[in-house]
């Protein structure tokens, strides 16, 4: 389980920390409220059962997401009762395990996502967050952090792109040039102004396509933000 973790970890550019337990007891006596996001609980356990050990936690903090682990469907009236968000049966399927960290991660607050850049001989975990842009300069990229920082790193926009993904924040507004849209403080001629006083020149002939892009990830984040609560 730790393996599938960690692997849908590096897939998702998202740093966890994995904490295993050979016991009910041992889990129980390092938990504490808002401690884990998401616990595995093998019901078949030396000592205390699964099933007694959820409902202890439960005690102690209601929001964490609990997904059991069996070999037998026997106890799962007993997994609603301690509010299971999941219930996996043996042999676990590794596409099982990824389908059910995805849904999770989706009712989970918002994590920040890292990437893993060459800075120098130095490897730097880099939170999307803080990069308020990046700009090519010959063969290596440069990442403006939010707090005035730059970091040099060997690597193409195209890497760059590949490495965040699909974050809607990052827009190109460049040859080579990327904004994230969350630094954005306005347009002032063919120029865009970031929060932080740098200024990125906006390819003349997609001005007002560019701006658009920046405006239309404002309305959506806003519009997301108005959307009710789900309550689970």
């Amino acid at each position: 389980m730790a393996i599938l973790c960690s692997d849908f970890s590096t897939r998702c550019n998202c740093p966890v920390e994995i904490a295993p337990f050979t016991s009910g007891e041992a889990f129980l006596a390092a938990f504490e409220s808002g401690s884990y996001s998401i616990v595995f609980m093998d019901i078949y356990l030396d000592g205390m059962d699964g099933i007694k050990a959820a409902l202890k936690m439960r005690e102690l903090d209601s929001r964490c997401i609990l997904v059991f682990l069996t070999a037998s469907m026997d106890f799962m009236p007993d997994a609603f009762t301690c509010h299971a968000f999941e219930y996996i049966t043996k042999p676990v399927s590794p596409q099982r395990v990824l389908n059910v960290l995805t849904d999770a991660f989706k009712v989970l607050p918002q994590q920040q996502t890292y990437i893993e850049v060459a800075v120098g001989r130095k490897t730097a975990q880099v939170s999307l967050d803080s990069i308020a842009a990046a700009a090519t300069d010959a063969h290596y990229l440069n990442m403006f952090l939010s707090d005035g920082e730059t970091l040099r790193c060997r690597m193409t926009m195209t890497q760059f792109l590949e490495k965040i993904g699909n974050d809607g924040r990052f827009i190109l507004i460049n040859k080579g040039i990327s904004i994230n849209a969350d630094h954005f403080l306005k347009f002032e001629g063919h120029c865009c102004i970031m929060e932080n006083g740098l200024r990125f020149p906006i390819r003349v002939r997609d001005c007002r396509k560019t701006e658009q892009a920046v405006w239309d990830y404002h309305f959506r984040k806003i519009r997301n933000s108005q959307r009710p609560a789900r309550r689970y």
